[in-house]
């Protein structure tokens, strides 16, 4: 199983941290950084990584909320029935953060995982890699 991880750009040592914690977990990641070269086409690569990933990993934070490259991650992942049941919001951040109305009426519905400690715990990032293991 290939893992999409979509994150806003502010969180990107968490969403290293993510796809480090799943590598080392035995799944194959698909991380932006390590996956775009300099010169590369950045929306064919994003577009072939969504096209061969099986599942996705959304790292939450007000920003990424707010960004529309997260927002057409979701939407791909939602309209494409490889990654049914493979989904996995995580919440960074208290819950709290989230009671707005910015926040996807569709994540609201799906189990998420939440790291208060914005991703800081060995531990809370084993989580994701688990719940991963369970939908594979």
């Amino acid at each position: 199983m290939k893992v999409f991880i979509t994150y806003s750009s502010e969180d990107e040592l968490v969403a290293k941290k993510v796809a480090d914690t799943l590598k080392a977990a035995g799944l194959d990641a698909w991380y932006d950084k390590y996956e775009i070269m300099p010169g590369e086409n950045w929306a064919e690569k994003i577009a072939q990584g969504l096209k061969e990933s099986t599942a996705m990993v959304v790292l939450l934070t007000p920003n990424a909320l707010k960004s529309d490259q997260v927002g057409w991650s979701i939407d791909y992942a939602l309209g494409d029935h490889a990654y049914n049941w493979r989904l996995i919001p995580v919440l960074l951040g208290s819950p709290e953060e989230f009671q707005n109305n910015n926040f996807p009426w569709i994540l609201r519905r799906l189990k998420s995982i939440t790291l208060p400690d914005r991703g800081n715990s060995e531990e809370g990032l084993k989580q994701i890699a688990q719940a991963l293991k369970e939908v594979a």
